[in-house]
């Protein structure tokens, strides 16, 4: 038998070092929340826990595409959305359920906790892949599955696995919804997913300002949706939520590898001390 070099036995040590670690290899201990200079938390959901907290959190359920040809259908199981040492975790899986080869998660605030004004925050880490859509936004707290555009949406984030260097902030009302809805495509020189980033707007009566990682890229107020009705001066609920496929992200890529995970850190919400 020929003799391997001792070299190869050396990389054989190494080699697992190289393996990039899961966001959620071991505990994370619980971390003081720094103060924002300005801003008061109002609300926040930090995913300390061990399972998700029904007091602030409840489920969209079902497919049949959302609006946008969406291929997933929404659960609310441990396999799609859970707590894991600190984070949640929303799934994505490539499976056949309720007539659907697909199944996700779409959490919301509905119904538990609203805001009206302030800043709304969240570090989170999108999954990779063509055919992903996973979302941080928030729909206007009058919804009732029947008035939407009139409700108001306000998309914080939207990432298209397609375009890997390139996050969303729009605005969906009446006469500017779905593609009319004005919007910021706020390209970066990496791969988002690569990473967490955090993702925010500042609202406040008649403008909200959008931030990626703390950088202020967008800004929308009444007089950029001209004479149509601006609909974001009262109270909305948060959404986070992974889809797959439909209209903006465009078909599953072949190399698109599931499950998928969307990592959320925390949820914040601020408002200014002197408003």
């Amino acid at each position: 038998m020929k003799q391997l070099p001792l070299c190869f036995f050396v990389m054989l040590i190494l080699l697992p070092a190289c393996v990039p670690a899961s966001p959620l290899a071991g505990t994370q201990a619980a971390m003081p929340i720094p103060p924002l200079p300005g801003w008061k938390l109002v609300w926040h959901d930090e995913f300390d826990g061990s399972a998700i907290d029904k007091a602030n959190w409840t489920f969209d359920l079902g497919g049949g595409g959302w609006g946008n040809g969406e291929a997933e259908y929404y659960t609310a199981r441990p396999e799609n959305a859970r707590v894991e040492n600190g984070m949640l975790v929303i799934e994505a899986r490539q499976e056949k359920y309720e007539g659907s080869y697909y199944t996700s998660a779409r959490l919301k605030t509905q119904g538990l906790q609203t805001f009206q004004y302030g800043r709304i925050e969240a570090r989170l880490q999108v999954p990779s892949g063509a055919g992903l859509w996973p979302a941080f936004w928030m729909l206007g707290a009058d919804y009732d599955g029947t008035n939407w555009p009139d409700c108001g949406e306000v998309d914080i984030m939207e990432y298209i696995g397609k375009e890997p260097d390139l996050i969303l902030g729009t605005l969906h009302g009446p006469g500017y919804s779905g593609a009319l809805g004005p919007s910021k495509w706020y390209r970066q020189e990496y791969a988002i997913a690569d990473d967490f980033h955090t993702y925010a707007i500042e609202w406040r009566e008649g403008q909200i300002d959008w931030y990626y990682d703390g950088d202020k890229y967008f800004t929308m107020t009444p007089a950029d949706v001209g004479e149509r009705e601006w609909v974001f001066d009262h109270p909305f609920f948060i959404i986070l939520n992974l889809a797959v496929g439909g209209q903006l992200p465009g078909p599953v890529g072949l190399d698109t590898v599931f499950p998928a995970q969307m990592y959320v850190d925390y949820v914040r919400v601020y408002q200014a001390d002197n408003p």
